[in-house]
């Protein structure tokens, strides 16, 4: 059960094989919800995302709709987690789980003196996400402010593209890490 990103095709044995062999990217319909809420009860399961949002290609909503789905269907509506769970397991859960592999991730996930000041802003009664598979770039309801490195990326009107304060963070997985 797979859909091309960014399109409402289904695809066929054949037409997968042709769209796999111009890398474009599928989305399967395999996980049931079910599996999705146990994996959330988890204490040890933490929420992240690999998508990238690229203008003019096929896409996955994940990239526009991960944390604010967590948020708005995991908490909110199936209260499958609470909210604070839902925070931690988006930010200072896989902060701690990397600190040993990347120093600077001391300074993510938490609002403190001398962290990264990257804060997102939102109301818990509206965020919603709105990706679909057709249109993965919608972006999220309920979202007012989102800053990185302190500075206003988003506000209530707009995307500013022109601020990129984000930073890209390395670190070398060690035995035990």
């Amino acid at each position: 059960d797979l859909q091309l990103g960014g399109s409402a095709e289904r695809l066929t044995p054949e037409s997968f094989r042709n769209y796999r062999r111009l890398g474009k990217l599928a989305v399967a319909y395999a996980i049931p919800d079910e599996d999705n809420r146990a994996a959330l009860r988890a204490p040890y399961v933490m929420i992240g995302s690999d998508a990238i949002l690229e203008p003019g290609y096929n896409n996955h909503p994940r990239a526009s709709g991960t944390f604010s789905r967590t948020i708005a269907t995991y908490h909110r509506d199936q209260g499958t987690i609470s909210l604070m769970e839902a925070i931690a397991k988006m930010t200072i859960l896989p902060a701690r789980r990397l600190e040993r592999a990347c120093e600077a991730m001391k300074r993510k996930g938490r609002i403190s003196v001398g962290a990264d000041a990257d804060v997102v802003i939102f109301d818990a009664a509206r965020i919603r996400d709105r990706a679909t598979v057709e249109h993965p770039e919608t972006p999220s309801a309920g979202i007012q402010y989102v800053l990185v490195g302190g500075e206003i990326v988003l506000d209530e009107r707009r995307l500013h593209k022109s601020i990129r304060n984000g930073r890209a963070l390395r670190g070398a997985m060690r035995p035990g890490s």
